[in-house]
This record gives structure tokens, sequence and C-alpha cells, in this order.
């Protein structure tokens, strides 16, 4: 997919917005929402969305909507630094397929790094454990401000 194109009102992201499909919430308020991811590529990989937007990304958002998003991105890294001690956190965001978007709804990844422990590739691992997420939700969600 390229840039451009029109919002999926069915994507997955759109889906757990609108409580159709359960996530492991780490932050929510009225827009903004941060939950675990269940493909992870590290341990405590969370997720951060816009809840009120159709963007499919960055390029689509007004600067409002980025501004408060991008404060949220930062008390979930600095939640996800206290809870879990990573050596390092990326933190990244795709804008259309060639740059390794698969989900076009705008959104942010919080990956938090250890020394010596490879990234792992998105879905490679499978879907990570239900429990595992529970705790981890529970960790980071303990130590936001």
């Amino acid at each position: 997919m390229s840039l451009d194109g029109t919002y999926d009102r069915d994507n997955i992201f759109a889906k757990i917005i609108r409580g159709e499909i359960p996530a492991v919430k780490v932050y929510e308020d009225d827009e903004v929402l941060a939950f675990m991811d269940v493909f992870p590529q590290a341990r405590g990989h969370t997720l951060v969305i816009p809840k009120g937007s159709e963007a499919r990304n960055l390029l689509d958002e007004n600067p409002q909507t980025l501004g408060k998003l991008i404060g949220v991105v930062q008390k979930v890294a600095q939640a996800v630094r206290e809870a879990l001690r990573p050596d390092g956190i990326v933190i990244t965001q795709f804008n259309g397929a060639p740059a390794g978007q698969t989900i076009f709804h705008l959104h942010f990844h919080v990956i938090p790094r250890w020394e010596g422990e490879a990234v792992g590739r998105h879905a490679a691992g499978g879907m990570a454990d239900m429990d595992e997420l529970k705790k981890l939700a529970a960790q980071i969600s303990a130590r936001l401000n």
C-alpha cells in the first residue's frame, strides 16, 4: 500500500477501539489508547494509537492529535523504563507498506531493548502468552504518572 489511500474502518486497531476485539490495555483516555502488542518484538512491546482518528499514518494526522499522541508515547516509554528497566527503548512509526507498515491506522511502537538480546521480527515468534501480557501491562500501567 502506498502512502495514500482510504482509511479502512475495519482495520484491527479500529476494531480494538470499538471493543470488537480484546486488547491488553496499558493506558486509555478519551483520545489515546496504549496496549500490548500481541506479536511482540521484545518483552513489553507496547502500541500507542489515536482513538478518534482516521489517519492511516503520520502524514495524514493533524498536529493537535499528534501532540497529544506523542505525549502519551513519551509517558508510556517512561513507564516501560521504570517498570522493566531496559537498557534502551526503540520508538518506531512506519508510513506506508514499503516502510514496514502493516496496519493502516496511525500507531507508534514502544519497544524495550536489553543489551545482548536481539529484537525479534514482528509476528515471527508467534502470538504472545496473554497472561504474560497482562502481567507486563499491569507493571507498566502501575508506573504511569
